[in-house]
């Protein structure tokens, strides 16, 4: 009988299947925790790497901002305190640093955050460059720990994160020197501005006495300088003040010396301005450096003297050249550790004007105090040889510090000295026609030998819009008037009648060809010369004022003297130019030489012929032609009005000049300038 093989029995199956379930969710589940874990670590460290990069960008952002309390808030306390400071602290003491040294921009060129495997910390490191007083520094190159405990992070500080190397006990100093300031010369090489000798006065006070001798001296010394006594005894109540000390008090020409009891010279230099109050509105004057100054240019140091007006604040930046110098890091011993920055000085560059200096002085003299502008130019070249206004004030008496007294005298002239008339704009009153004779010629409208006829001395043509508006003219002698006339005569009804006729549309396109709204390339603060608002005429009153040198035109001095240079340059117009330099002259072709020939003629025949408005100047030993003009202003009781003239020399075509006088007329300005046109040409090379 077989024996039977034993059968393993279904529960054994069962069991075995529970164990390999309990053994594959184990297996799962350590698998899965071990990738959560995994996971999760990796997230926490993508985490905190965020928040570090955020730390450190925080930390770069308000340090190139100099934003130094948001800068103080990314610190470790602990570590700021350690350094003998609060956060607070160490946010004025940046801001201490970073003024005395004049750091205007601070820039983070690059950064990168570093993590060490093994310590498990952040740290990172940043290049910065800035921009102090004495110029830029390229690269600092720092470096810093990150601080991590729990829900804290931050940054560690000492004092190399000041300047790299800084330690505790050190301070950053700075020491400086000032350039030399650039001059301002004219064409010749005579100085318009520049450093010269002067004299420092000052007090001696073992001399001044006691009681009501040094009363009385004090009083002499006031009334002889122009200085309160009350100034004079703060100066004398200064704690280094003893019996043997020299007390400056103000700084006096050489020459201007006297002899007062109690007050000593002492030879320096100074800033000087030869012409005066001649060139004072042209060239300027400078001035000690305000708060003001400081907070609009951070590069700046109290004490530094910057340009306030004129040419020597248009060029300041090039007159004062570049301060040198160190930043240095000093220690507690009051020695040198490190030169942070070091530059040489350079001193200011010279500018070279087209102006004369003789010509400046005489012309100014003309004015006899009276009100106005006047430029003279060589028409060939654009240079400007002469620019002055009157009244005008003392740059001297400015650049030394103007007494309250001074000041408001000048302020409360009803002649307004502050004012700068030869870069104001006026209406241009009759000179203008000028214009309006060589636009009307290359038009065609108007020829040599058309005649209009005109009776009396009022005119209104039958024209819709123009209503009962009357045109006047100041001479009825002739009623068949050609252009030549018109000149001579300066007759205002003549030269409405051919703009009208020309029409407001084809007469400002032609006036466009001359540069209005177009700003010049001159060193000066001035606006563009206007034609009309907008540089639209559409109403024919307006077209009608406009072409006779009224309406709404407005042109200052310079503006007349270019936009008259065609006459003399058979069409072309040459721009005006101040800088002496060795460039092509600029010139654009405008007008016809045949109509520039032909307006030249006129104005010649304005002088010499008996009838014309500047037969005057028919007396001078050399040819000349010129145009006369009155603008007429609406005042409050009555019109005011502004004589203006325009003169060429006709003979060598040395000179052109345009003049105007306030208040007065045309006629005013030819006598008070006639003693000028003797003698100006003895001061031209």
């Amino acid at each position: 009988m077989k024996k039977k093989r034993n059968q393993p029995k279904a529960s054994n199956k069962k069991v075995m299947g529970v164990v390999f379930g309990i053994v594959l969710l184990i297996l799962v589940s350590t698998g899965g925790y071990m990738f959560y874990r995994n996971w999760r670590a990796e997230q926490l460290a993508i985490e905190r790497r965020e928040e570090v990069e955020s730390l450190v960008d925080d930390y770069l952002q308000a340090k190139a901002s100099t934003r130094f309390e948001d800068y103080t808030d990314t610190l470790l306390e602990r570590s700021v305190s350690e350094e003998g400071y609060t956060k607070q602290e160490l946010a004025e003491r940046y801001d201490a640093i970073f003024q005395a040294i004049g750091v205007d921009q601070v820039e983070i060129i690059d950064h990168e955050i570093i993590y060490d495997e093994e310590t498990d910390a952040y740290s990172f490191n940043y290049s910065v460059g800035m921009m102090t007083v004495l110029g830029e520094i390229e690269t600092l190159n720092y470096e810093s720990a990150i601080y991590e405990m729990e829900e804290l992070k931050a940054v560690q500080w000492d004092h190399s994160l000041f300047f790299p190397n800084m330690v505790e006990g050190d301070t950053v100093r700075l020491s400086y020197e000032e350039p030399n300031r650039g001059s301002i010369y004219d064409r010749n090489g005579n100085m318009l501005a520049g450093e010269g000798d002067a004299y420092e006065a000052g007090l001696y006070p073992a001399v001044l006495g006691e009681g009501e001798e040094r009363e009385n001296r004090l009083t002499t010394v006031s009334e002889t300088f122009d200085i309160s006594v009350e100034v004079l005894e703060r100066l004398l109540s200064q704690s280094w003040v003893t019996a043997e000390s020299f007390v400056p008090f103000t700084v006096v020409d050489v020459g201007e010396t006297p002899e007062v009891s109690g007050v000593l010279y002492q030879q320096t230099i100074d800033r000087l301005y030869p012409l005066g109050e001649a060139a004072a509105h042209l060239v300027g004057y400078v001035g000690d450096v305000s708060a003001e100054d400081i907070e609009n240019n951070p590069l700046l140091q109290a004490g530094q003297v910057v340009g306030k007006s004129g040419l020597e604040y248009r060029f300041d930046k090039e007159l004062r050249g570049e301060m040198g110098g160190r930043i240095t890091l000093v220690d507690s011993e009051g020695e040198t550790r490190e030169v942070v920055m070091e530059r040489e000085k350079k001193d200011g560059d010279p500018f070279h004007l087209t102006i004369n200096s003789d010509i400046q002085a005489e012309l100014y003299a003309s004015f006899e105090s009276e009100p106005g502008a006047a430029s003279l130019m060589d028409p060939k070249s654009g240079e400007l040889l002469a620019l002055t206004s009157s009244p005008s004030y003392d740059p001297q008496l400015f650049a030394r510090g103007i007494s309250q007294a001074d000041y408001d005298a000048y302020k409360d002239d009803e002649n307004k000295p502050f004012l700068n008339r030869f870069t104001s704009r006026y209406a241009p009153g009759s000179t203008f026609k000028i214009l309006t004779s060589l636009v009307l010629l290359d038009s065609g409208v108007t020829t040599p030998d058309k005649i209009n006829t005109i009776e009396g001395l009022n005119w209104s043509p039958d024209r819709d819009g123009f209503g009962d508006r009357q045109i006047t003219r100041v001479n009825d002698t002739i009623t068949e008037v050609s252009l030549r006339d018109a000149l001579v005569y300066s007759d205002n009804i003549y030269f409405a009648m051919e703009a009208l006729e020309l029409g407001s549309d084809d007469f400002v396109e032609n006036m466009l060809m001359f540069p209005f709204s177009e700003e010049f390339d001159l060193p000066l603060t001035m606006e563009p010369a206007q034609l009309a608002n907008n540089n639209e005429i559409s109403e024919v009153t307006l077209l009608a004022d406009t072409a006779y040198g009224q309406g709404e035109i407005l042109m200052n001095s310079i503006h007349q003297q270019t936009f008259y240079t065609p006459v003399l340059n058979e069409g072309e117009f040459v721009y005006p130019q101040l800088l002496l330099q060795e460039e092509e002259i600029m010139t654009e072709a405008i007008i016809s030489s045949e109509s520039s020939i032909l307006v030249r003629d006129m104005l010649v025949e304005t002088v010499t012929n008996p009838n014309g408005t500047s037969y005057r100047l028919n007396d001078l030993d050399y040819s000349v032609g010129a145009k006369t003009g009155t603008a007429e202003i609406a005042g409050e009781d009555e019109n005011e009005t502004n004589g203006f003239l325009y003169v060429f020399d006709e003979q060598d075509e040395a000179y052109s000049f345009v003049g105007f006088l306030e208040g007065q007329k045309s006629g005013d300005v030819i006598d008070q300038f006639y003693p000028f046109f003797t003698t100006v040409k003895t001061f031209i090379e």
